[in-house]
């Protein structure tokens, strides 16, 4: 019996998928707490697709896919910044406009070339596949952007909760705003082979909402969100050995079944409060 249970553990690709989901579900908890609070869980979600069409070229000029994804990432969040700054449009409106663009541009290069890079890879992961310079490029980036969180926790929580009361402490917010979205845009980076592009705004958007849910504090959110994130991760990947399907939307979906979980016992307690004070 148990030995059927550690089965998983004794396969070289699995140790591997457990090794990358915990390494990723670090800093994508922790930023995930930062994109609820602030409002910025679209952007999420336009850098997890606009990095596609700098993989794409990245693939035709034989450069490092993750530099592309990266700079198109860091493009996608400067534009979306800029054009909501100078133009009457709002933010979220501008986010749908560049992300939706640059994605489709990624899937017109990607189709205008011959590759044997499969687009279901890139979209969805391929957690399964992942090699140790993916597993040791992955980790790298999770220690620069778990440290940068580490070291500018208070002038992030600052900035997210007042960012007037932050210019006000002589907090330079673009700086801010910019090395967070780096921080999305390498977080993207590091999540795409495990989770791919699409798959990667939940984990940069889910962990925080349960957590959020939870706890009214932020300092007991980010620990909550990682420890939600990794059982998720473990779980998840776990679960799907068995049940013979990819780990990454099997992740996903219980990260989505425990927060419809949160949500409900949230609301219960709600209406039970409410109902006693009417009584």
């Amino acid at each position: 019996m148990i030995e059927t249970l550690l089965l998983p553990f004794e396969f070289y690709f699995m140790q591997n998928a457990f090794l990358i989901g915990l390494i990723v579900a670090v800093p994508t908890a922790l930023l995930s707490c930062f994109l609820v609070v602030k409002g910025w869980s679209l952007m999420g979600d336009a850098i997890s697709h606009a990095v596609l069409p700098g993989i794409v070229l990245s693939y035709i000029f034989s450069i490092p896919l993750m530099i592309g994804a990266f700079v198109a990432g860091i493009f996608c969040a400067m534009a979306t910044n800029y054009l909501s700054e100078n133009c009457r449009v709002k933010q979220d409106t501008v986010m749908g406009v560049v992300f939706s663009g640059m994605f489709a541009a990624g899937l017109v290069l990607y189709t205008s070339i011959e590759t044997d890079v499969h687009l279901d890879h890139i979209l969805f992961g391929n957690m399964l596949g992942v090699s140790i310079e993916d597993i040791i490029i992955t980790i790298f980036i999770a220690i620069c952007v778990s440290s940068f969180l580490a070291m500018k926790w208070s002038d992030l929580v600052l900035q997210s909760f007042d960012p007037l009361q932050a210019r006000a402490s002589g907090l330079n917010v673009r700086v801010l705003n910019f090395l967070l979205l780096a921080s999305i845009s390498l977080t993207v980076v590091a999540t795409l082979k495990a989770t791919g592009l699409i798959l990667a705004i939940a984990l940069l958007i889910t962990p925080g909402s349960i957590a959020f849910l939870i706890t009214n504090q932020f300092r007991l959110m980010m620990p909550l969100a990682v420890i939600v994130t990794i059982l998720a991760m473990l779980s998840g990947i776990y679960l799907s050995f068995w049940i013979d399907s990819a780990p990454a939307p099997t992740v996903i979906m219980l990260l989505t079944l425990t927060f419809i979980l949160v949500l409900i016992k949230k609301l219960r307690s709600t209406k039970n409060v409410i109902g006693a004070d009417v009584v």
